[in-house]
């Protein structure tokens, strides 16, 4: 009998946990149509607005430098930010699109002090396609 409540304990948990999965993928906007999405063309112009005046310079936030494609895609100190070929599974897509739990993560952070404003579902959408086609 301890088993079978175990394994009920243990199939709930998982379901709950895919879940809470899906329902973060649903925030995140389609990836954009667009073909031949560049860093240099497309991106650096999103972030160079939204992401790098926190995320440049000597002391980037969380180490993490987003003036240059290969600052991009080094990441933190605590690892990548960019799965090429996977824009669902990457960490800058779920900050970006606000689609993880802790809002102390979503980027730009609420109420800023530069007043930087959220991405569009346009711009989450290109990064997504930028990612998607290999994040060049």
């Amino acid at each position: 009998m301890k088993i079978t409540n175990l394994i009920i304990v243990t199939l709930a948990t998982g379901f709950m946990a895919a879940t809470s999965a899906l329902a973060q993928d649903a925030k995140l906007p389609p990836a954009s149509d667009k073909q031949g999405v560049t860093y240099a063309t497309d991106i650096k112009p999103i972030f160079d607005a939204s992401c790098v005046k926190c995320h440049s310079g000597d002391k980037p936030k969380a180490h993490l430098k987003m003036d240059t494609l290969e600052g991009v895609l080094k990441g933190t100190k605590h690892g990548k930010i960019v799965t090429a070929g996977d824009s669902a599974n990457s960490l800058i897509v779920k900050a970006i699109a606000h689609a993880i739990p802790d809002q102390d993560s979503w980027m730009p952070p609420q109420h800023n002090k530069a007043g930087i404003k959220d991405l569009t579902p346009e711009q989450i959408g290109l990064i997504r396609a930028w990612i998607d086609q290999g994040a060049k």
